[in-house]
């Protein structure tokens, strides 16, 4: 079931320190755990993600890997997230048979409603605030997450323990934290405080 706390990693090239920080959040209890890194070349990322793949597995939470069919498979995740530019959502449903894929698809009900049709398993509207990652990001309103698509819908961009109720209000079943979570001086118990308001 997609419901709960999206964990994004944060961009790091210290791969411990990553570990370290993933495992508190996993720990503490996440819906899913998807692995982004816009800093580090495709060899880094793959030996990144080699590291996080199984630690997911061990505690039973569904790996996904952000823009990279390829890393995904090479690593056994169990599924891929793609935004606008990376690559044709039909192609990789194709390649990812029986695996998780979501869609970022920003401000726009058009794009959401053409990424279900491609096969998408979940997707992601934001910034839905402003956001620490994407500070220019486009704003995508509310009002989308009353949007009856027929697949759980991700709020991404500048969410805080603060306004994740108006989200969840407002009908997302997923909130993706990087900053808030990751930032936290005790990432554990903010993943904890995220799982309560879907309680």
């Amino acid at each position: 079931m997609m419901r709960g706390l999206y964990a994004i990693t944060p961009d790091s090239a210290d791969t411990a320190s990553l570990l370290h920080k993933v495992e508190q959040a996993l720990k503490a209890g996440v819906a899913m755990l998807q692995y982004r890194n816009k800093a580090l070349s495709q060899d880094k990322r793959l030996l990144q993600a080699k590291e996080l793949a199984p630690l997911a597995r061990g505690y039973g939470v569904p790996f996904i890997v952000n823009d990279d069919v390829g890393i995904a498979l090479t690593v056994g995740a169990n599924g891929v997230h793609l935004g606008r530019d990376d690559g044709d959502l039909a192609a990789a449903r194709t390649k990812l048979a029986g695996r998780i894929l979501g869609a970022s698809c920003y401000d726009s009900l058009e794009n959401a409603k053409a990424a279900v049709r491609a096969g998408a398993d979940y997707v992601a509207f934001g910034a839905v605030f402003p956001s620490p990652t994407k500070p220019g990001a486009v704003r995508a309103p509310l009002s989308l997450f009353e949007s009856d698509l027929g697949v759980p819908l991700c709020a991404i961009g500048g969410v805080t323990l603060e306004n994740a109720p108006a989200l969840i209000a407002a009908g997302a079943s997923l909130l993706a934290v990087i900053s808030d979570l990751f930032d936290a001086p005790d990432i554990g118990a903010r993943a904890s405080l995220y799982g309560k308001l879907f309680q």
